[in-house]
Order: structure tokens, then sequence, then C-alpha cells
């Protein structure tokens, strides 16, 4: 049975660079001083490689599928009985993937391999793609996990005539000089499949002198932001901060009734 009200919680997280246990500290303490009111989060996100960041070494980085990290995410699922959602590098059978793990409470989860690795990086060149399109449950919500630069390419993440799924959710490490096209990106993505988007991206300047503005944004079904964050365009001051918002499945679904674009969605097969 679906849950009428969803509470999303997103860290928009300044990463210290190559530094997991920093990086747990630092997620553990912000959902931990965060006040949450009278609601813990249903679900919780943070950025793209969390633990790391993005860079040159993240095949060396790479863990067991169930290593440290996902220990981690566990624990975090556990304390605040909700789903955690997050990237890291795993390495599976010789092979090394930029992988979102969907983990819940009980210990059971979903993954989501990144397919578009992004070639002007070195990201394509350590990384295997992902070739499995991917939706996942969590209390009645159907969600769709998604990783950066996956986000411009509106084919990959459709969504089907009968609703694959309600909520597109998307870890980032998204550079500051492309901010708008990523505030951008977010909203199409949310009107044209008539779902929520949740954009969590990091925040802050990595060890290679790259820039991340964040604009991390929970958006409804009609590209309107219902929280956000403004673009953190000095460095030196990060807007490293949570934010929230509640999701109706009651207005979805109503909204989904009125207007049924998805019926004249074009008819192909997905990649």
């Amino acid at each position: 049975m679906k849950k009428e009200k969803l509470h999303i919680a997103i860290y928009q997280q300044n990463i210290v660079w190559e530094d997991p246990e920093a990086n747990y500290r630092k997620v553990a303490e912000s959902f931990e001083n965060f006040d949450f009111g009278a609601q813990n989060p249903d679900i919780l996100v943070v950025p793209e490689t969390f633990s790391t960041g993005f860079g040159d070494h993240m095949a060396l980085q790479a863990e067991e599928p169930q290593g440290a990290t996902f220990d981690f995410a566990l624990a975090m699922a556990r304390r605040y009985d909700a789903l955690f959602a997050g990237t890291w590098t795993v390495k599976e059978n010789g092979v090394v993937y930029n992988r979102l793990h969907l983990v819940r409470p009980d210990g059971s989860f979903d993954y989501y391999d990144k397919a578009h690795t992004f070639r002007m990086s070195s990201e394509a060149s350590q990384l295997e793609r992902g070739v499995r399109r991917v939706t996942a449950e969590w209390r009645g919500w159907r969600i769709k996990p998604a990783v950066c630069y996956d986000l411009r390419f509106p084919v990959w993440l459709r969504n089907s005539a009968d609703w694959d799924y309600d909520i597109l959710l998307v870890c980032a490490n998204w550079p500051g000089s492309r901010y708008e096209a990523w505030r951008t990106l977010l909203k199409a993505r949310a009107i044209e499949n008539l779902s929520y988007a949740v954009g969590c991206n990091r925040v802050g300047r990595d060890s290679t002198g790259i820039d991340y503005a964040g604009c991390s944004a929970i958006v409804d079904y009609k590209g309107l932001p219902m929280s956000e964050i403004p673009p953190s365009l000095d460095a030196a001051k990060p807007y490293d901060r949570i934010i929230t918002a509640e999701l109706s499945a009651e207005k979805l679904a109503t909204f989904r009734q009125h207007w049924p674009f998805n019926l004249d969605f074009d008819k192909y097969e997905h990649c």
C-alpha cells in the first residue's frame, strides 16, 4: 500500500576528498543535527560518490559489493527507519561500477549501475557502464534511480504509459560551470514524465580545482521546486546543507488523472 505522505531529506554535501571515514562522520552528524520536527524522513539522499568524491582514483577506491560504505548506509537506514540512497564505486567480478544503492532498514537493497559514464572525464575509461534500467519500490512508491550524466538522456529515463515510477531520484557531482543545465534538466525530466524529481548534487571545490554549485532540489510533477538550494558560487563558503519536502501520492494521482499526457507518449522500446 502506498504511503500517502512521503518525506524526503537530501544532503547537499561538501565532500571530504578521498576520506570515507570523514565523510561517514559528516553525513551522520549533519542528519543527526538537523531538526526534522515530528516526522522522520522516509528517504535520505546523499550525492554521487559521497564517501570519496568524483576523481581519477575511483577505480582504486572501489569496494566489495557489501563493504564499509554499504555498512554505513545500512546503519543510517536503520537509524532513521528510512531508505538510504547514494553512490559509491563497487568492484564485482573484476569490473568497477559507479553504483547507486537504495538500502532499506531490513538490509535488503536495490542498486543501479550508472549507464552514462562521463566520457569527458576519466570515469568512462575507469568504470564499466551499467546496462540495466531499474525501478525500486519503497513504501508503495516507485523510484527510478539515476546518476548525474544520466540526467541528459531523456529516452533512458522515460516513464512508461502505465507509470514505471513516481519519483526520479538523481545523485550527482554536477560541476558549477553547468549548474543551469542541471536545474533545467531536472525540471524537464519531472514535467515530461509526470513524476516528482529529487536531485542531490555535491557542493564545494574538489582537490582537482573543480567547483560545484549544488542547486540540489526536490521538484514536483509540474516542474515546480518544492524545496531547493540556490547556486553556491563562492567555493570558500559552500552551501553544505539539508533540505526536505513532503510528497503527496494523492496530488500526484489527481494530476495524472486530469492530465493524462502518458496516453500520448511516443511508442518505442526502452533502451
